[in-house]
């Protein structure tokens, strides 16, 4: 296939179903990368390189992450978030130059759940390490304790699919997982999401607090209180996001 110009390829690689969904979209795609991820896989539609080994490389960036992240320092620090910033480019391009050449795959979509979990577990891993002062240690545990929650709050959500497909149902759709069996169930579930809490453990945000963190270890345990932090997250997120499906019409 001929190199494409960047409007071809937009129109083909970003369609408006894909740039109008919310729940799908991490929000820095919504407000740039996916500005910059056409660029990106503009320069991959010039190689022979397949959607898959970008999503490949995707799960690589986001597990050195982690690793770099257990390193001390602040340049460890800013590392491990540049690292995370092209585990999201390529997050975006693999199915943006799937989507360009005609080869969406369900292994691709598989290879892509599995580069969420192992980056945000490793991310958390890499900040338990990070924190400890002897290995392993409480904070070392504590990490791997949030890891663990994050990995079970994904579980969580792509089970509902699974539920519902050997039940002979289709996926769940955005409307059914914004409606409730309950009006006071829906509110607390407003009201928790508007706090975004849960955006602690997740990959983006959590390798910039890092960041903030490195910079105020000087002045007092910074990381060692977020690895706290991200542990407490984890599971409460774990069981809120637990009884917000069982309340929800995604099972129904």
């Amino acid at each position: 296939m001929s190199t494409p110009s960047v409007a071809e390829l937009r129109a083909v690689a970003q369609p408006q179903t894909t740039m109008d969904r919310r729940s799908g979209e991490h929000w820095a795609g919504l407000l740039y990368m996916r500005r910059l991820s056409i660029y990106g896989t503009w320069l991959l539609a010039k190689t022979p390189i397949s959607p898959n080994q970008v999503t490949g490389l995707m799960i690589v960036c986001g597990v050195g992450a982690g690793a770099v992240l257990a390193l001390p320092g602040i340049w460890a620090a800013l590392g491990a978030a540049l690292l995370i910033q092209i585990y999201l480019l390529l997050d975006c391009s693999d199915g943006e130059l799937a989507r360009w050449t005609g080869r969406t795959s369900i292994t691709g979509v598989y290879l892509d759940r599995v580069g969420h979990y192992f980056a945000e577990a490793a991310l958390l891993i890499g900040l338990g390490f990070r924190a400890s002062e002897t290995l392993p240690d409480w904070y070392t545990v504590l990490g791997f304790a949030a890891a663990l929650g994050a990995i079970l709050i994904k579980s969580e959500t792509d089970l509902v699919d699974v539920a519902r497909a050997r039940a002979g149902m289709v996926a769940a759709t955005e409307t059914s997982a914004a409606q409730f069996t309950s009006s006071r169930v829906a509110l607390a579930r407003r009201v928790v999401g508007a706090l975004r809490f849960h955006r602690l453990i997740q990959a983006v945000e959590l390798s910039l607090i890092v960041v903030v963190a490195a910079l105020l270890d000087p002045l007092f345990s910074a990381t060692r209180v977020l690895v706290v932090a991200c542990a407490v997250v984890a599971v409460v997120q774990l069981v809120l996001h637990l009884v917000s499906i069982l309340a929800s019409r995604r099972l129904s």
